[in-house]
Order: C-alpha cells, then structure tokens, then sequence
C-alpha cells in the first residue's frame, strides 16, 4: 500500500478497548494491545495515504452477542444504550465503508466507537 501510495485498513476491535468488561477479560486484553499497535503504525505509513483506523462496535445484533449473553441480559443491557436499541450490522458496514473512502484520507489512527451512545467518556 504505502508503495502504491493509497490504502485503507480498519480493524475491528471493541469499546472494551475504552471501558472494559470483566467478563471478557482476554478479549478487553488483546483489543488494547492491537489498538495501541495501530495506533504507532498509523503514524508511520500516513504520508504515503494510507490509513489505518479502528471501528469499536458495542452491542451488535450478531451471533456472537447472542453467544455471551442470554436474552435476559440483552434486554437490561438495552436498558443502558441510550439509543435505546443493540445496533444492527449495516450501520456497523457504513461506518466501514465511510473509514475506506478516499475523501476519509484525513482520518488515521483513530478509534470510532459504534455503539448507541452507551460510552460515556469524552475521548
């Protein structure tokens, strides 16, 4: 990519990255160490036009959510999403492409938290 002088690369980790959960304690680990990966290397291959971003999905209405949680736990969870509902899989998808755009070529390194507004820091 940087020979070629455009790429695009969005990884897929979690907002566990920016608030933790003590049930999935392996996965809050790994995510951190690739985000701070990304992060350095972001910085490095920028100036050829490549950039490297993080899409963080909170809860999504996929297989994976409905393995770690029951219903029951789904239901409260919603509870806390201030959209008031788990986000469904396409909105996850345009926020990809939109990160893979060439007019997105300004943005690199950066953390794009998916999730209904549930994260309530403010970086």
């Amino acid at each position: 990519m940087t020979s070629k002088g455009f790429g695009r690369i969005v990884n897929i980790t979690s907002a566990v990255v920016k608030a933790p959960i003590a049930r999935l304690g392996l996965s809050n680990g790994a995510c951190c160490g690739l985000t701070g990966f990304v992060a350095g290397l972001a910085r490095e291959v920028a100036s050829h036009n490549v950039t490297i971003n993080n899409l963080l999905p909170g809860a999504l209405a996929t297989e994976r959510l409905r393995s770690v949680y029951s219903e029951e736990e789904i239901a409260q969870r919603i509870k806390t999403i201030p959209a008031g509902r788990i986000g469904v899989p396409d909105e996850f998808g345009v926020a990809c492409a939109f990160l893979c755009a060439y007019q997105s070529g300004y943005i690199t390194g950066q953390n794009l938290v998916i999730d209904g507004g549930s994260y309530r820091g403010v970086v």
